[in-house]
């Protein structure tokens, strides 16, 4: 009782509740810095900037503010009603109506984080089909679901390289898509490992000498784009056995939708498969980020990061989904 009493007859600390500065301790700091008032630190600010005067207009219905945002919606020129040139990564596509009503099914709306299989369902089932689909097209075992961009994927799957080969060099094509050269220098800032790449030729596409007086002992993998940043298709013919003969992973940045026509990485012999996303379905949206897909050899499942859904069945036999290989997605 004697404490709360001290407490309740002391103006300091009761100030102390809603400030941290008693005001003893704002009168030493303002002698300290040879000021009498706070007041005096703001002279040399204009008034018109210390206290401005803001002009809000005065509130609108709803209807107003409708017509107000659409009016400003109508000065931009979206893709759509262009002809777009645009590219590096993010490309207007048709996406047909069915994509729109198949994710908006409520059934595949579960708001619960997959960890809880029981109340998550429909998020696991899309995840599961997903990744279904991307080790279709890629012609390897086992997706995850998604990094946050192409560039990512593709560091995490330098990292990987790394880390199952236990060595320190990467090569990466020039022709590979810039930013994504620049994500992976990022990645090993500090680092004991390096990135190393090898040049185009005349044409654009990859420097096969270069890249094979590149290739030693300590190369973890080769990283290749097709079609690469410069629109070609590389001829991969007989990379996938000269990196395995090394010791060396093959890596493989590919157009998801461009897998329906060319060879699929699977066919390459490339162990890692990534690549940007926004192809199968995402709108521009200002250029993203969109997702990064990932899939790779059954070799390389256990070191794969991220959410692995796998296809069970439950106590009662029905098919079931859950995450699988790992309990969360570290």
């Amino acid at each position: 009782m004697r404490l709360e009493s001290a407490i309740a007859n002391n103006p300091d600390v009761r100030e102390m509740h809603y400030q941290p500065l008693t005001e003893a301790d704002k009168q030493a700091m303002l002698r300290e810095i040879g000021v009498s008032s706070f007041e005096d630190l703001l002279k040399g600010i204009p008034p018109s900037l210390r206290k401005p005067v803001i002009q809000i207009p005065d509130g609108l219905s709803e209807l107003e503010i409708q017509n107000l945002i659409k009016t400003l919606g109508n000065r931009n020129r979206p893709a759509g009603n262009a002809l777009s040139f645009l590219g590096a990564g993010s490309y207007e596509h048709f996406i047909p109506a069915a994509v729109g009503e198949i994710i908006s099914r409520g059934e595949f709306y579960t708001a619960y984080t997959p960890y809880q299989p029981e109340a998550s369902q429909g998020t696991l089932q899309c995840i599961y089909e997903y990744q279904s689909l991307i080790t279709e097209l890629t012609g390897l075992d086992v997706s995850n679901a998604s990094h946050y961009d192409g560039a990512t994927s593709t560091a995490e799957a330098a990292l990987i390289t790394l880390r199952h080969t236990d060595r320190k060099k990467i090569l990466v094509s020039a022709a590979l898509h810039p930013h994504y050269r620049q994500v992976l220098k990022t990645y090993l800032m500090g680092t004991p490992f390096s990135m190393v790449e090898f040049g185009a030729d005349t044409l654009g596409c990859y420097d096969r000498d270069e890249f094979k007086t590149l290739l030693d002992d300590q190369t973890a993998c080769a990283i290749f784009q097709s079609p690469n940043f410069f629109g070609l298709v590389e001829d991969l013919e007989g990379i996938g056995q000269q990196l395995h003969a090394n010791g060396s992973l093959f890596v493989m940045v590919v157009n998801p939708m461009s897998l329906g026509v060319f060879k699929s990485p699977g066919e390459w012999g490339a162990d890692i498969a990534v690549g940007e996303g926004q192809p199968l379905g995402i709108p521009m949206q200002f250029g993203g980020p969109y997702l990064g897909f990932f899939s790779a050899t059954r070799a390389l499942m256990r070191r794969i990061p991220g959410r692995l859904a796998g296809l069970t069945a439950d106590s009662d036999g029905k098919r079931a989904y859950c995450l699988t290989l790992q309990a969360r997605e570290q």
